[in-house]
């Protein structure tokens, strides 16, 4: 339930959601990382086994039995697998790209909810929204290059996640009248590694260090702590207040790329970025507009 709207509650939603972004910029290079050296499933089963544990144990104070109150197995079910599924199409794409090329493609969500919920939904979209989610997507076309040689078929893995996050969303909108927001954040993660469990365990390689335990155990409080902060957040602060800030994570992003990776983002790359950002905010200041 939304606090009241005022403005030392829209400063703690607003704090909330900038931890969020940093917490998922290094959640992705946590994973960039561990990728390198191990199968991919087995990293996306270990980071959502380590999320169920730290979310558990940050919710379950607060929440009590409300975590396991489900009301509709199937969607939450789903739910679980579509978050399993996105994820490893995410950690499959960081193996061979960079993280602002990753990052910049997911910021292609709001458009595609724009475009799937009038498709889906019926919801009308007028000239202005058109605009807009053709520009984004123009953008998109920008990072992936699909005409050129610099076109790497791991953007298709990216913007397959980008497409199934913007279904998680809608999903997500829909169970809310139903299902408490403290559920589905484990419940997620619980469905998400059960699925998993097979194709991880079947991959599994021993971590050879303690500096890769360090990093998984890392993948999956920065998981858990992101997913638990931006649904505080959102008690604090309205979606409309919130919406501009979360577009930081490509800076991050680009920033923990640099540092770790020492991969810097061509022009083309950037003036996509920047193309799809502000197509997306552009959106954001419609929506903000009509209500």
């Amino acid at each position: 339930m939304l606090q009241d709207d005022n403005a030392p509650n829209r400063r703690i939603g607003i704090t909330l959601v900038c931890l969020t972004t940093l917490l998922f910029a290094l959640l992705d290079t946590c994973a960039k990382w561990l990728v390198k050296d191990l199968p991919v499933f087995q990293v996306v089963w270990m980071r959502f086994v380590s999320h169920v544990f730290i979310a558990s144990a940050l919710l379950a104070p607060v929440y009590g039995r409300e975590l396991l109150r489900v009301h509709d197995v199937r969607l939450q079910a789903l739910r679980g697998g579509m978050l399993g599924v996105m994820t490893a199409l995410n950690f499959w794409a960081l193996q061979y790209l960079q993280l602002a090329e990753t990052g910049a493609i997911q910021f292609s969500v709001p458009l595609l909810i724009a475009l799937l919920s009038a498709w889906w939904l019926g919801e009308r979209l007028d000239a202005r929204r058109w605009l807009a989610i053709a520009a984004g997507l123009g953008g998109v076309l920008l990072i992936m290059r699909p005409w050129t040689g610099a076109f790497h078929p791991a953007l298709l893995l990216s913007m397959g996640n980008a497409l199934m996050y913007a279904s998680f969303n809608i999903l997500t909108r829909r169970m809310a009248a139903t299902e408490s927001p403290a559920s589905m954040q484990l419940m997620s993660a619980i469905g998400a590694a059960v699925i998993i469990a097979p194709f991880g365990l079947a991959q599994w390689r021993t971590p050879a260090d303690i500096t890769t335990w360090a990093v998984i155990g890392l993948t999956g409080l920065c998981g858990g702590l992101g997913h638990y902060c931006v649904a505080k957040a959102h008690r604090y602060a309205t979606a409309a207040t919130l919406g501009p800030f979360l577009y930081q994570q490509i800076l991050y992003m680009t920033l923990l790329g640099w540092l770790v990776f020492a991969q810097v983002p061509d022009a083309l790359v950037v003036a996509g970025a920047a193309v799809v950002v502000a197509s997306g905010l552009y959106l954001l200041w419609l929506e903000i507009r009509s209500r």
